[in-house]
């Protein structure tokens, strides 16, 4: 018995009725939304909750700018923080840096690192 394929089951899972003819701009969104991934699983956080993994990803990308001062290279870590965090929270927590009262990684203000 050969291999399943999970990548196929886990999208019939998903999508169980058979796709209509689709015009290109809905194919182009149907493959985007297939595309989408969330930040992979972290084993130092295993259970359901993952604010803790949230706050970590966010923290993790600053200390990456903090260290590194890329940007550009940090963006992944970035992208990471906002697949797993709520936008209200990011977006508290950009506030919050560019008003220099973030209670994570901090030693720096928004306006000294323009672009997030």
């Amino acid at each position: 018995m050969g291999k399943p394929d999970v990548e196929a089951y886990k999208l019939n899972k998903i999508f169980t009725a058979p796709l209509p003819e689709l015009t290109a701009e809905q194919q182009e969104l149907y493959n985007e939304v297939k595309a989408n991934k969330t930040t992979p699983r972290d084993q130092r956080f295993p259970t359901q909750n993952q604010a803790n993994h949230c706050w970590n990803r966010y923290n993790e990308w600053l200390v990456c700018i903090k260290g590194t001062k890329d940007e550009e290279g940090c963006k992944n870590m970035r992208a990471l923080a906002l697949k797993i965090c709520p936008n209200i929270w990011t977006e508290k927590w950009d506030e919050e840096r560019g008003e220099g009262v973030y209670a994570g990684i901090g030693g720096w203000k928004e306006a000294e690192h323009e672009g997030h």
